[in-house]
């Protein structure tokens, strides 16, 4: 009976060391909920900078948009990277949770891209201008109109304008509302479409080729640049702040510029 009490005890303190083990190695993981792209893409280099630093990243990926962050308020995940600031502040207002933002890392900007004119320059008076029809992105297409001269806002408009906020419109543009995910198509009807960079590059359009774009320093790139989001009282942990460190990276925003062709635009 000693003998097989002695074996036990053996055997549990064996287990007890492997536990810890498994404890200490835990401490050097963290687990980052994304969406496939482009912030998986963008996390799966920065797993690679962590790595050197001996910290393990762990890439859950989701669908949708509601997911991750329940992911991230239960303890589920450490942090997520999928979602903009208007996005999160709605998400916390309508769930009750407390998730915050520590980072901004990208955005992917609005161009404005050639239907049947070929320049901005060469824009006729009364042309056909279509834009998106929901109010956050229509704003933000209009706000890049105006960067280029072509309306003004009333002031004060900012990321809630819509074509009834147009104060100056010099060249009579014709502003037609399309849903987003349609704009594309409206090239060979219109003179000129404002699209988004991801349904541009489902299109086939390369935002490197659009006839502007959003500048990074905009007010529409600030507001909706792609935030990584932990629970608040997390900001100060050490793997959150490695995290943000190699999102931050040389490495990291190399790969961006390489890879999206403008469609995604470091904000660092």
């Amino acid at each position: 009976m000693k003998k097989l009490l002695t074996i036990l005890g053996t055997t549990l303190l064996g287990a007890a060391l492997l536990a810890g083990c498994g404890t200490t190695n835990d401490s050097n993981t963290i687990t980052v909920a994304a969406t496939p792209a482009p912030h998986a893409e963008i996390l799966n280099v920065a797993k690679e900078v962590l790595a050197e630093q001996g910290i393990n990243l762990e890439i859950k990926e989701f669908n949708d948009y509601v997911l991750p962050n329940n992911a991230t308020e239960s303890g589920e995940v450490d942090a997520n990277y999928f979602q903009h600031t208007p996005y999160l502040d709605d998400f916390n207002a309508e769930n009750g949770t407390h998730l915050v933002s520590v980072a901004s890392i990208h955005y992917e900007p609005f161009g404005i891209y050639a239907g049947k004119t070929g320049s901005l320059d060469a824009l006729a008076d009364g042309a056909k201008v279509s834009v998106p029809n929901d109010t956050t992105n229509e704003a933000r297409a209009l706000l890049l109109l105006e960067a280029q001269g072509l309306i003004k806002l009333k002031e004060g408009a900012g990321l809630t304008a819509t074509k009834l906020d147009i104060v100056e419109n010099p060249k009579n543009i014709d502003i037609q509302e399309i849903e987003a995910a349609q704009l594309a198509r409206t090239l060979a009807d219109v003179d000129l479409a404002v699209i988004n960079g991801n349904y541009a590059i489902q299109a086939g359009l390369k935002v490197s080729d659009a006839l502007a774009v959003e500048a990074q320093d905009s007010e529409a790139a600030q507001t909706y640049a792609n935030v990584v989001v932990v629970k608040e009282g997390n900001e100060e942990n050490e793997n959150v702040k490695a995290l943000v460190s190699a999102l931050e990276s040389d490495t990291v925003k190399q790969f961006i510029e390489e890879n999206y062709e403008g469609a995604v635009v470091p904000m660092f």
